[in-house]
């Protein structure tokens, strides 16, 4: 019995340990200050090594991009959780979230912007300013969009559960690097309309992407947090979830170097 308590304790400790290297991370947007947070990877062969830059969703830097930052240090990343919102702007709720990640949405050229802050800094922590993918999740993957849309120097770009919408007033640019979409296929949050639209763009921009379907997936499908009521229009989805890291994982693998 006593053996097997301190197996126990053991697993904990090793499961905490990489969540353990998260470094919170402060820079600024001219006044504003806004909160990161970096890892490096637990094996360092070199001192360049690839890194990802994490978008987190509508309610800012969560647990779930924690988890992810984490994971993509034990494969050998640098990951840096980017903070879009700032100090004193963080969401209280789902509408005020709702609201502010809508802003940006709208003035894109500013999620743009903090977007470029949080590649500088993921750069700072170690990472190759040549070898990084941008990727996000729901709001955060609007914005991993709007980094190849905006040529960012970036090896490619992944959006998980992303808004796929974008004002069809803007002119259409060749988008340069890998564009992955790991969508559920119930989302009710993206309406037919608007992901033909966006596969339109992908054509129309002669983009080399992929949009991979998850069957009875809806919003939110990697998120445990979310519970797994599909009802509710977001939910977690354990097998979807799993298969869009595998994806990633064979994303990362082909894009950048190591």
């Amino acid at each position: 019995m006593k053996n097997i308590k301190y197996f126990i304790l053991g697993l904990l400790i090793y499961s905490n340990s990489s969540f353990a290297q998260l470094k919170a991370t402060t820079y600024k947007d001219g006044n504003q200050v806004l909160n990161g947070f970096e890892i490096s990877p637990k094996k360092k062969k070199s001192s360049k090594k690839p890194g990802i830059l994490i978008l987190p969703a509508w309610r800012g830097v969560d647990k779930a991009s924690k988890d992810i930052a984490a994971d993509l240090a034990s494969l050998g990343y640098y990951a840096f959780i980017a903070d879009i919102y700032g100090a004193g702007n963080y969401p209280k709720d789902n509408a005020e979230a709702g609201q502010k990640s809508g802003y940006y949405k709208t003035n894109y050229t500013e999620y743009q912007k903090r977007i470029c802050l949080a590649l500088d800094q993921l750069i700072k922590a170690g990472a190759n300013p040549d070898n990084i993918v941008v990727i996000g999740y729901c709001f955060g993957g609007t914005g991993a969009l709007e980094a190849a849309r905006a040529h960012l120097n970036v090896k490619g770009v992944v959006s998980f559960h992303g808004g796929l919408a974008r004002d069809e007033a803007r002119a259409i640019e060749p988008i340069t690097v890998p564009v992955l979409v790991c969508h559920g296929a119930d989302d009710p949050y993206e309406s037919k309309e608007e992901i033909t639209a966006f596969q339109q763009e992908m054509r129309d921009t002669k983009a080399d992407w992929q949009m991979i379907y998850y069957a009875n997936a809806v919003h939110g499908f990697t998120n445990p947090e979310y519970g797994d009521d599909n009802s509710k229009g977001a939910a977690y989805n354990e097998k979807a979830a799993k298969r869009s890291f595998e994806h990633l994982k064979l994303f990362l693998h082909e894009v950048l170097k190591k």
